[in-house]
């Protein structure tokens, strides 16, 4: 009886393995998915970066040594303080495109053609949110130098029923939501490349009903005795 209940009990794991969910299956995976999320030796350069609220920048003049500024913060609304100019907002913008804007504010009333070079030294504000199958699911700082293994590192790892072969990252690029699905033992084992993670990025680690039904079997073992001693 008990090897019977044993038998049902494995053949229902099998079929419902069989019959796991498929959610993220039609998402781009492989090639298509790089051309999504880029591997991090193709990352994302600092031109490209939009600057957030929390980051902290450097900005120089050339010939003007009293307006170049080591630190400077961007504040929570997305501003900093540009001496003689006063408030300028330069969130959401490249670096490149916050230095012609203070080049042209300085232009118009202070200096001849000024030559300015804004960098983000600091990036505090770019958090990744990691969700589904880790140890401790939340949201992270990273910087442009993250990777995927990265983020799932800061999050303590996958758990012991987390299918690997589909970890999924979320990303809205020109104001469109995309996906693209990695399979993170190839990535573990060099396989793959290391996708870059940028701020704004949703990790969700999938769940495996195979592996969780085989846990469930081997918990209820003893309770079977599926296990014989010869």
């Amino acid at each position: 009886m008990k090897k019977s209940s044993a038998t049902l009990l494995l053949l229902a794991s099998a079929s419902l393995a069989a019959c796991s969910s498929h959610l993220y299956s039609a998402l781009p995976s492989r090639d298509a998915a790089y051309s999504i999320i880029p591997p991090i030796d193709k990352a994302v350069t600092p031109a490209e970066y939009l600057i957030a609220p929390g980051d902290i920048i450097s900005l120089s003049v050339f010939g003007e040594p009293d307006l170049n500024i080591e630190k400077l913060p961007v504040d929570d609304a997305g501003f900093i303080q540009v001496p003689l100019v006063g408030a300028v907002k330069i969130s959401t913008l490249t670096p490149a495109q916050a230095s012609t804007l203070i080049a042209t504010k300085l232009g118009a009333r202070f200096l001849r053609n000024p030559d300015v070079t804004l960098n983000v030294i600091e990036q505090t504000g770019q958090i990744v949110t990691v969700e589904g199958q880790v140890m401790k699911a939340g949201a992270y700082p990273v910087d442009n130098q993250t990777t995927l293994l990265g983020a799932i590192a800061l999050a303590q790892s996958p758990t012991r029923i987390a299918k690997l072969d589909e970890v999924v990252v979320f990303r809205t690029i020109n104001n469109q939501r995309l996906a693209a699905r990695f399979d993170l033992g190839r990535i573990r084992a060099g396989q793959d490349p290391d996708p870059q993670i940028l701020g704004g990025d949703v990790v969700v680690v999938g769940f495996s009903q195979a592996k969780s039904i085989y846990r469930d079997v081997l918990q209820a073992a003893p309770l079977f005795n599926v296990f014989t001693r010869f």
